[in-house]
């Protein structure tokens, strides 16, 4: 800042030398300040315009005008800087306290363990191997979770009677004070031994520091962070679970009690969606007791409540399995400076014993838990955070909190056609004789409410029901974000035509039969992107199907079908985080009270040994150059994905029909998910690392050569045919990886009548945003736009006759249809060996999107 601050003063000086100093008038500093507002940097027509139409201006040269504009520009440039880098340092400082706090905390767990460690060492010494005594289990035992089942004591009265509550007051009270104090020794004591989340290093920018338990009863996570948020409205927030938890149906708030001390006691019944359809929903009956601490910290503490706590009891629901929420809650502090120190408990008993033993994993696996909730509630917290402090207009001309409401209206509908719930209105259909996929329908008026709508095109709404369909299938050795990109990017590989057509008709208010089988391409997908969170772990975008038609007898109705989709959980590096894609049909105008009926898939990974992180599978290329220490690291990352990867896939897909058409309408549901499942199994078994061969990493398909020797005749041709080297250093065990790491986007294509693109490094990608599996599916004219396509076919000769070509900057499109922007490419054909042509490589310069 100094720098700026002296060449902004130097600047004045020199501005000043040959002319007078000219003092300005308040007036005179109003009119430029206004000025300033509506053009910051006015050209010197503009200036001289200025002193003509502001009369009290004349008196001042258009140099010493151009001067005050520069130095006021400096100055708030000087400002902003100031105001960011006191943001920082505040948030900097607040991180500093927590990871101070943490650090104690830890020093405490070790104090312990030294000391039990000690004890036990002791009770060895002093056991001699003749003597075995029985105590020793029941020491060893004892802080453990008993599953015997206990005769619970009979309530006087029904649940929820007020004479009861009264009766019950000071024994809700003990067990409120003994859950925050529970509470309160597992956020910030050592009464569960915490360990970091794979993954997850703590920073100014990261989402805070996660952990997750191991060796508790029941599976638990913890997370604590700084949000922009006062405390009140972060308690608020999270008291709102349904806002943030998509798993969470619903919070009913039974009673509420005051407590001398200004808390409250509240008593609440939770229900949780079931992930998948192999698996009963969950239930909770909690107590959540909300108080302030000495220290001005918000506490808002919540356990189940059972029989043995001779308090209130709430009776089983049908087709649930009640759970118990262990001492859990949030602890909320101010920060100096403004937002909130949060940490964050969540301690569950999901009773897995109900489930069938392949997914009890998703029952007993605290990463999975921190993924989902304790996670899920500080991204929310940030999200809101960020919408308060830049409330901007964003894609297609919705404030975020209009795209988020959309976003919770797609994941809550496609959790109610995963877990059908009757009260709901949805009953089953009886089967085929193969149980492979489920049948439910709802034709309830509150169901159908939302569709019957005419949309003013003469057309009322079809259908009067509404089908859904869906399955779930066991994958193995294939990573969850990858297949679900697949999926995303793929569309044409598993989805119908007809069947979108006759999906959008029931939003399009466009009259529409059953889909006929026919023949012909799919049509043009464009993916236009809408809103991400902030880190870019879920994005809402429009997908956009041109040139598609649905037919109704012998009427022909041609058009474009749009979806709303969302998706969730691309990231491989993300650990135990559930993969999930839904979207459904919108009418063109998108108008917020129009329809959704989503459908869509959710993969959820298995493996037991979720905790362990999984590298990216692009960077194995360059692995493959690493020795000693490398080559070890690269056995055990193919040991945690290849053989031991498992993952739960659940389909749901969603019809509206007309109550006469339902056992048509059935047939063709029940084909079409049979036919989305094979699809998958397809694809899956493609993308499959056992495809690549036994070694880790990744192995070029069959006719091309090895990656190493592909880099080799890249280099060897740029140098040959452009006369100078690509790469500033090219040693015999590190060019493949000097090529990976490059900084331009560096792309290999076929050469053949449709070039389709064979290799990239790790900044291709990046410019395509996809991955190696996905790349070979993209070909080489759909990046270019129509103009970057007749430069390239005119130009395109030129490489196969001198061996390259010079391209001038322009744009280009990614897989995902964001345009980006080139300073420049070259283009060259790569020959082997045997100098024979082999494929031909272009390089983007300095390339971003747009």
């Amino acid at each position: 800042m100094m720098a700026v601050t002296s060449s902004c003063k130097e600047g004045t000086k020199i501005a000043m030398d040959n002319g007078k100093y000219v003092r300005y008038t308040p007036e005179q500093v109003e009119a430029l300040e206004r000025l300033y507002h509506e053009c910051p940097k006015p050209s010197s027509m503009r200036r001289q315009q200025l002193i003509r139409e502001c009369p009290i201006l004349s008196n001042i040269e258009p140099k010493q005008i151009k001067v005050w504009f520069q130095n006021r520009r400096c100055r708030e440039k000087q400002r902003k800087e100031a105001s960011r880098l006191q943001a920082v340092n505040r948030k900097l400082t607040a991180m500093n306290k927590l990871l101070m706090e943490e650090n104690d905390r830890l020093q405490k767990q070790v104090s312990q363990l030294v000391y039990e460690n000690s004890y036990f060492r002791q009770q060895t010494q002093n056991t001699t191997l003749a003597t075995t005594d029985t105590s020793c289990e029941s020491v060893v035992t004892s802080g453990q979770h008993h599953l015997t089942p206990q005769h619970p004591p009979r309530d006087a009265s029904p649940a929820g009677a007020p004479y009861v509550l009264l009766f019950l007051h000071s024994r809700l009270l003990s067990i409120a004070e003994e859950t925050l104090t529970e509470f309160l020794s597992k956020a910030t004591g050592t009464a569960v031994e915490w360990v970091q989340m794979p993954g997850m290093k703590p920073g100014p920018d990261s989402i805070g520091i996660v952990a997750i338990s191991h060796g508790r009863s029941g599976v638990a996570a913890r997370a604590c962070g700084l949000v922009g948020l006062d405390p009140t409205r972060v308690a608020e927030i999270l008291k709102d679970r349904p806002s943030w938890y998509r798993d969470c149906r619903a919070v009913d708030v039974i009673n509420v009690l005051s407590t001398g001390n200004g808390g409250t006691i509240e008593l609440l019944y939770m229900q949780l969606y079931a992930p998948t359809t192999l698996a009963p929903a969950r239930d909770f009956w909690l107590l959540r007791y909300t108080s302030v601490m000495e220290d001005g910290s918000l506490v808002v503490c919540e356990r189940s409540l059972n029989n043995t706590q001779n308090g209130p009891s709430m009776p089983p629901a049908a087709n649930f399995v009640r759970a118990e929420l262990l001492p859990s809650g949030y602890l909320i502090r101010p920060c100096e400076g403004g937002g909130s120190i949060i940490h964050i408990v969540d301690h569950m008993d999901l009773e897995p014993w109900s489930v069938p033993e392949v997914l009890r994993p998703l029952y007993e696996s605290s990463t999975l838990l921190a993924q989902k909730t304790t996670m899920a509630a500080l991204r929310h917290l940030r999200q809101i955070s960020q919408e308060i402090s830049q409330p901007n207009v964003t894609g297609w001309g919705r404030r975020p909190a209009a795209l988020r409401a959309l976003s919770q209206k797609l994941n809550k509908g496609f959790n109610e056609a995963v877990n059908g719930f009757a009260d709901e209105g949805w009953s089953m259909l009886e089967s085929d004789g193969v149980d492979d996929v489920t049948l439910l329908v709802n034709s309830s008026p509150s169901k159908m409410m939302g569709i019957n709508l005419s949309y003013g095109n003469g057309f009322p709404s079809m259908g009067n029901a509404i089908l859904c369909a869906k399955a779930s299938m066991l994958l193995q050795n294939v990573p969850p974000a990858i297949l679900l990109r697949f999926l995303r990017e793929h569309r044409s590989e598993w989805a119908d035509s007809g069947i979108d057509a006759y999906s959008a008709a029931a939003v399009k208010a466009g009259p529409c039969g059953l889909p006929v089988a026919r023949g012909g391409s799919f049509g043009g997908q464009v993916i236009l992107p809408l809103a991400h969170t902030i880190e870019h772990e879920e994005f809402m975008e429009v997908i956009k199907l041109e040139n598609m038609g649905h037919y109704r007898e012998d009427m022909i109705m041609p058009g474009d079908i749009f979806l709303l989709q969302l998706c969730s959980g691309v990231d491989e590096n993300a650990v135990g985080t559930c993969a999930e894609l839904t979207f459904a049909p919108i009418d063109a105008s998108f108008s917020d009270d129009a329809p959704i009926i989503p459908s869509g898939f959710r993969i959820i990974p298995l493996d037991s040994g979720m905790d362990a992180s999984s590298p990216n599978r692009t960077l194995d290329l360059a692995s493959t150059l690493e020795v000693g220490a490398a080559g070890n690291r690269s056995t055990g990352d193919n040991s945690g994905r290849n053989g031991s990867t498992k993952s739960v896939m659940t389909i749901a897909f969603q019809f509206v029909y007309e109550i006469h058409l339902q056992e048509n309408v059935a047939t063709m549901a029940r084909q079409y998910v049979r036919s989305i499942i094979a699809s998958v199994q397809r694809v899956a078994l493609a993308l499959s690392p056992s495809n690549f061969g036994s070694h880790a990493g990744f192995r070029t398909p069959p006719g091309t050569p090895e990656a190493q020797t592909l880099a080799r005749w890249i280099c060897q041709s740029y140098r040959c045919y452009l006369g100078v080297e690509l790469l500033e250093y090219e040693g015999s065990e590190s060019i493949l990886k000097t090529l990976w790491h490059h900084t331009d986007a560096v792309l290999c294509c076929s050469l053949k009548a449709l070039p389709v693109f064979t290799f990239a490094n790790q900044a291709g990608l990046d410019m395509l945003e996809t991955t190696l599996v996905a790349l070979q599916d993209i070909s080489l004219e759909k990046i270019f736009d129509d103009n970057g396509r007749k430069a390239l076919f005119a130009e395109f000769p030129q490489v196969m006759q001198q061996g390259f070509m010079c391209l001038q900057g322009g744009i280009c499109l990614s897989s995902m249809g964001r345009p980006i922007s080139y300073e420049r490419a070259v283009a060259w054909k790569v020959v082997n060996d045997e100098e024979n042509a082999h494929c031909i490589c272009f390089m983007f310069v300095n390339w971003s999107f747009v």
